[in-house]
C-alpha cells in the first residue's frame, strides 16, 4: 500500500515537474497597442508560431501591469501607445530588474531611429509586410536563446 502512494506521488510530482518545464520552454509575448485591429492581427499572426503565450494591452496603464505581473520574454511596443511620450514608454517598459527584448512597431517609419537610440532591439514599421515582422520575432527568440520559433 505504501508503495502505491509512494509511486503516484512521484507521478504527481514528475507531471508538476513535465508542466513547470514546459511552462519555462513557452515565450511570453506582449502586444502593447492602441488600436484594436493591430492587436488582433498580430495576435493571429503569431498563433502561428509554436510555444507562444500571448497577451495584450491597449494604454501605459495597461503596459505597466502586464510587465509586472506578466513579465513578457517579448514586448511588441506601438511608438505612439497613449498615456506618455514615446521614449518615456520604452523606459516604463524596461523595470527595474527586467528588461524584455521590444520590438516597436509605428506608423512612421522615420521614427526608427529614435526608438532604437531609446533601447528598442528591433523596429517593424506597420506598413511593413508580416513576413518582416516575423522575422524580425524570430531573431529576437534566437537571440535571446529560447529557441522556440523557427
Amino acid at each position: 500500500m505504501r508503495n502505491i502512494r509512494e509511486s503516484k506521488r512521484q507521478g504527481l510530482s514528475s507531471r508538476k515537474e513535465e508542466a513547470l518545464e514546459m511552462e519555462e520552454q513557452q515565450i511570453r509575448i506582449l502586444v502593447a497597442d492602441n488600436d484594436v485591429r493591430v492587436r488582433s492581427a498580430l495576435q493571429m499572426l503569431l498563433r502561428q508560431e509554436p510555444g507562444l503565450v500571448i497577451s495584450e494591452c491597449s494604454d501605459l496603464e495597461g503596459l505597466l501591469i502586464q510587465v509586472k505581473e506578466f513579465k513578457p520574454d517579448l514586448l511588441f511596443l506601438d511608438w505612439e501607445l497613449r498615456g506618455r511620450p514615446a521614449t518615456a514608454l520604452l523606459f516604463a517598459a524596461h523595470a527595474p530588474g527586467f528588461r524584455p527584448k521590444t520590438i516597436v512597431l509605428s506608423g512612421r517609419p522615420e521614427s526608427e531611429q529614435a526608438a532604437l537610440a531609446a533601447g528598442a532591439d528591433a523596429f517593424v514599421s506597420k506598413a511593413d509586410p508580416p513576413e518582416r515582422l516575423l522575422s524580425t520575432f524570430r531573431r529576437l527568440v534566437h537571440e535571446s536563446g529560447k529557441g522556440v520559433a523557427n
